[in-house]
């Protein structure tokens, strides 16, 4: 009786530990964690609509499907083939969408560093080629852009983003293996973090 007791406070004590974290730092530090991460994934996966019939979805420990998306000067480029043989940092974005455009300096300056040798960054924006120039002559950034349009076949839900949620990210390894997503901006240097 006396251990079941000792459990029970034990248990009320993590249930009201983790409440308490949530309301004074929000879900941000929680979601900065892979488990976190998969967590909502698995939520966010939960009550779907169901992926079109014959697309292909990518599985975290496969290889993604093959994707061809041009840029905004319409030269193709192939994943993973044109980028195989370095790790590859996936960030769908949109020109309208506040939280994508917060993180965009975190972006840049991790595929700055990179440089020829490391990760590299590849932004895929799911919005009008029109809208995604004008926003990119005010905002530039160092790393490739692709475009693709929003939608339940976009390149996006392909890679495992079923509701169309941006940000979001995934890490590709160097033969085009999905190794990780995250769903919501980076944060000041947590790009180092979680590309490793």
């Amino acid at each position: 009786m006396k251990a079941r007791s000792v459990l029970l406070v034990a248990l009320a004590g993590a249930v009201l530990g983790g409440a308490l974290g949530l309301w004074l730092n929000g879900s941000g530090p929680l979601l900065r964690t892979e488990l976190g991460q998969r967590a909502l994934q698995g939520a966010l996966s939960a009550g779907a609509p169901a992926a079109p019939e014959g697309l292909a979805i990518a599985r975290r420990g496969e290889t993604i499907p093959t994707l061809r998306l041009p840029d905004l000067a319409g030269t193709d480029t192939t994943l993973p083939g044109d980028l195989a043989g370095r790790p590859v940092l996936v960030n769908f974005w949109a020109s309208w969408c506040g939280p994508c455009i917060e993180e965009m300096p975190e972006l840049n300056r991790f595929a700055v560093e990179q440089g020829d040798n490391g990760t590299r960054v590849v932004g895929i924006a799911l919005d009008d080629a029109d809208a995604v120039r004008d926003f990119l002559g005010r905002v530039p950034v160092d790393y490739r852009i692709l475009i693709d349009q929003a939608g339940p076949r976009d390149s996006s839900v392909q890679l495992g983003n079923p509701r169309g949620v941006l940000p979001y990210s995934v890490l590709l390894s160097a033969d085009g293996t999905l190794l990780k997503q995250k769903v919501g901006p980076f944060q000041h240097d947590e790009i180092d973090d979680w590309a490793r």
